[in-house]
């Protein structure tokens, strides 16, 4: 379970930072950064068998 807590934060930063280095507007990467925590929250949410 630690193990896959973990990969699931390795992934959602590596995402996070991917997000970043696209060439679009601000507005826009806000967006996804949003999407993407809170698929992150949710993914380690069921991991800790909270949902």
């Amino acid at each position: 379970m630690l193990v896959s807590i973990l990969v699931t934060f390795l992934v959602v930063i590596l995402v996070l930072y991917l997000i970043n280095l696209l060439p679009i507007d601000g507005r826009a990467k806000q967006i996804c950064r949003v999407v993407v925590i809170v698929l992150g929250v949710i993914s380690l949410l069921r991991y800790i068998n909270v949902v």
